[in-house]
């Protein structure tokens, strides 16, 4: 009733972290590869079937830390300030994420966050299971864009819509570091989506056409943030600190929100 998870949801929550810090402290001492799920639920004290019910695959229990962010972008554009651009909330969600050190930016030099992201980084395997993840906050990101340009009684075509939620780690504890959409519906960085208003159907005509320009909005946002934290990352990893990095990483955000304004 008052918006806050109920009791089981909780203890589910709890659930989920407890397998997967489990899992990741083996994978960290061991190497991904190393480690048996038979190991994992052991040191969780699950049996396997509960293990699985959790966590569909073992990559799935590396990444659960970023299972709160999958959904991030979609939900930064959609609870923006009313003053604001969908391109402008995601700017200044990243900054803010750059000055709190969030992992997720990649300027984070805490120990156990560079361990993970070597343990991420150096896995074929969790990488590509990283490319699930990433494809699904765009899908999510597109049809929330999709929304602000058409208004939220507009549905993408179905084959552009975005797959059922997964499950979220929102519950859970935090890593260790861890003008407006008033102008114009379809306002992203300024002017609207490309294509809104180029000749295509209005808001009341759902097209494939204009659904993809969602999608290809939404991986050309999504694909930026990924590039700056990486960067970020390997500059951390490489040896600097965060401190030295964030002036650098703050004017490459800047300039990376700047060059997506000017294309969309």
């Amino acid at each position: 009733m008052d918006g806050q998870p109920s009791l089981r949801e909780r203890k589910k929550q709890r659930t989920y972290q407890a397998i997967s810090d489990a899992a990741i402290a083996l994978f960290l001492e061991q190497g991904f590869d190393q480690v048996s799920v038979a190991e994992i639920a052991a040191a969780a004290m699950v049996s396997k079937p509960t293990l699985f019910r959790y966590f569909p695959t073992k990559e799935d229990l590396a990444l659960y830390r970023f299972a709160d962010h999958e959904g991030e972008a979609s939900r930064v554009v959609r609870d923006r300030a009313p003053e604001q651009s969908p391109l402008q909330a995601l700017h200044a969600h990243f900054r803010a994420g750059l000055d709190r050190r969030d992992p997720v930016t990649g300027l984070c030099d805490d120990s156990e966050v560079l361990a993970f992201h070597r343990l991420l980084y150096g896995t074929p395997s969790l990488v590509a299971r990283l490319y699930a993840y990433t494809t699904r906050s765009e899908e999510a990101l597109a049809h929330t864009l999709y929304e602000a340009a058409h208004g939220p009684e507009a549905t993408p075509h179905p084959a552009e819509a975005p797959p059922a939620d997964v499950p979220s780690a929102d519950a859970a504890p935090a890593d260790a570091c861890v003008a407006g959409a008033g102008a114009a519906p379809g306002s992203l960085g300024g002017p609207g989506l490309p294509g809104a208003g180029a000749g295509l159907p209005g808001p009341g005509e759902p097209t494939r056409l204009e659904a993809l320009t969602a999608r290809l909005t939404a991986s050309q946002v999504i694909g930026a943030q990924r590039i700056l934290a990486l960067d970020n990352w390997r500059r951390i990893a490489d040896g600097e600190s965060a401190d030295e990095v964030y002036p650098s990483a703050v004017t490459a955000a800047d300039h990376a929100f700047s060059v997506l304004g000017s294309h969309l």
